[in-house]
């Protein structure tokens, strides 16, 4: 069965990031780090960042990331969004709740012309989302 997942890098904060995620929606986060692969490490001061982070939700929602090294090009990522749907209201407000909180609201939380609540926002990590709360 194929797979479609959001990939999400950082220069160095995908630790911090995947256990704020996990934090928010839950789930069970495993992290590898460089260190853990001798002839990934070019750097010893980088040995912990996190090569690949995979959370895994008690809805089957998969979401990824990694660190990028200083020895590999790195150019923040732009021009998507990780979009959540599917949850009641109550849920997506929560979830609202939770990344908005020291991130940037694009567009607030409201009800759109199709139902239910939707809205945009840049995280504290500057990963763009879109939140849809499915009509009750």
């Amino acid at each position: 069965m194929a797979t479609l997942n959001p990939y999400l890098s950082f220069r160095t904060e995908a630790r911090q990031a995947m256990e704020f995620y996990r934090s928010v929606l839950g789930g069970d986060l495993d992290i590898t780090v460089f260190g853990e692969f001798p002839d990934m490490v070019q750097d010893l001061d980088q040995a912990d960042l996190v090569m690949h982070a995979q959370l895994t939700t008690p809805d089957g929602l998969v979401l990824m990331a990694s660190d990028t090294p200083d020895g590999m090009p790195f150019d923040a990522p732009q021009g998507f969004s990780v979009s959540l749907s599917g949850n009641s209201q109550a849920k997506t407000q929560h979830v609202w709740d939770a990344l908005s909180e020291g991130g940037s609201i694009t567009m607030p939380l409201d009800t759109p012309p199709w139902g239910g609540t939707f809205g945009m926002l840049v995280d504290r990590f500057g990963v763009p989302w879109m939140l849809h709360g499915d009509p009750e």
